[in-house]
């Protein structure tokens, strides 16, 4: 009997690992009306940006203080995941929160997860004058690719917005907005505006490279060398089909015929 038992078992299913895409949202602000003020603002142009994809909440950059020196709110997860919710995401798990944090999210349905995170590319530092957006979400979609794979992104990335394709490439059909970012192991290619971040060979291949059929980047990135728009675009290649390579440890920018 218990033979039968054992074969319908193993019949009726089984384990696998599985790889999954993944969003972050690495909150900076326990306050729930200023997150969902930003997240309005942030999403308004493209509501269904999500489809309903599994997200993480990333507590990693939550400050313990406020600027009065006082701790700050414990959050309400329940009212955090109805605030995802709305704008078409599924929360599934916290990741980097204190024992407090990890106990509350899984009060609210929320499993715990010791995810690394996304790595962070090598940008300079924003000019003294530029204010810092603290208390903006960051919004990161993570998705694994195959070895030399590709990840395709056919929608718009907003300001705030960042893609990151771990293990390969990834191919942007839609414009990435000044805020955005994007980022791939291997080359980053985007066939439309590219007025945001792009960081190409983001854990260390100097052969990576960047293109775009329209170069207007804040920012490009190869293997951890970068150049920013504090140094203007040549006219040969502001606005037009061009390509970002390394050569030494120097950014070449050339125009594509």
């Amino acid at each position: 009997m218990a033979d039968v038992s054992a074969a319908r078992t193993k019949a009726v299913f089984e384990f696998k690992s599985a790889t999954l895409p993944l969003i972050a949202v690495i909150l900076k602000t326990s306050n729930l009306d200023v997150l969902a003020e930003a997240l309005d603002a942030q999403l308004a142009d493209s509501p269904d940006f999500f489809e309903q994809e599994p997200v993480v909440i990333d507590l990693s950059q939550l400050p313990e203080h406020d600027e009065e020196g006082e701790a700050t709110a414990q959050l309400d997860f329940a009212a955090l995941r109805s605030l995802l919710a709305r704008h078409q995401t599924q929360p599934i798990a916290v990741r980097g929160g204190n024992a407090a944090q990890n106990a509350a999210a899984r009060e609210a349905g929320l499993s715990v997860a010791a995810m690394p995170a996304a790595p962070a590319p090598r940008a300079p530092a924003p000019p003294a004058e530029a204010p810092a957006a603290t208390q903006a979400p960051q919004i990161v979609r993570e998705v694994p690719v195959p070895a030399n794979g590709t990840l395709l992104i056919d929608k718009p990335l907003r300001s705030g917005q960042q893609v990151y394709a771990r293990g390969g490439d990834v191919v942007v059909t839609a414009v990435v907005s000044f805020g955005a970012e994007v980022i791939a192991d291997g080359n980053v290619h985007v066939y439309a505006p590219l007025r945001g971040k792009a960081i190409a060979g983001a854990r260390g291949n100097t052969e990576a490279r960047i293109f775009s059929t329209c170069m207007e980047a804040q920012l490009v990135a190869i293997a951890g060398i970068y150049r920013t728009n504090e140094v203007p675009l040549p006219d040969a290649v502001l606005g037009k089909s061009a390509q970002v390579r390394l050569d030494g440890k120097k950014l070449v920018i050339d125009a594509i015929p």
